[in-house]
């Protein structure tokens, strides 16, 4: 079935030539985005264009004493529509809706046990998103202490999202994070 606006193919819903229901949009008529297809054999709805990543770091971040950092996320093992920037550390929302995000981060000792680390994800590098703060208050192990993050968020087209950590006395740590959003 074809949905049309003066005489221009917007919408195809149907087969396709297989056996998934698929749906497909278009702009201009001539080129088709999959917006959801739907397996005949199980039901399970597949989403293709679906903004969604997983990022890690393969080097430790540092992260001194008594003022939130930025932790790099250089790699990344999934970046489906290219949502996460590893040049900016960031999640760039493309388009307007709630997504989901979490975060691992494991520290090791630096110089002292002590330290306590604290772990938050910030929206657009200043506000952070209420839900997301984690610390660490009981002993710390080296290699095996974590925190883990998660959250909901609201987010509009543009906007970013990014993972900082905090040690709340007088030692640094480095952090190997990951950090998990799906929309």
């Amino acid at each position: 079935m074809t949905r049309q606006t003066g005489f221009v193919t917007k919408a195809l819903v149907g087969l396709f030539g297989s056996d998934r229901f698929r749906l497909a949009v278009s702009a201009d008529g001539s080129t088709f985005f999959e917006g959801l297809s739907v397996d005949n054999a199980t039901g399970i709805v597949h989403q293709p264009r679906l903004p969604r990543f997983k990022a890690y770091t393969n080097y430790d971040n540092y992260v001194g004493v008594g003022t939130w950092m930025k932790i790099g996320l250089n790699n990344t093992d999934t970046n489906d529509q290219g949502a996460f920037d590893a040049a900016n550390n960031h999640f760039v929302a493309l388009v307007d809706g709630t997504y989901l995000f979490g975060a691992t981060l494991l520290y090791k000792i630096n110089a002292s046990a002590t330290a306590r680390m604290r772990g938050r994800l910030v929206l657009n590098g200043t506000t952070e998103i209420r839900g997301s703060l984690g610390k660490i208050s009981a002993t710390h192990v080296s290699l095996a202490t974590a925190i883990w993050l998660q959250t909901m968020v609201p987010l509009t087209a543009g906007d970013t999202v990014e993972l900082q950590g905090y040690f709340r006395v007088a030692d640094g740590y480095f952090v190997r994070p990951e950090q998990h959003p799906y929309h």
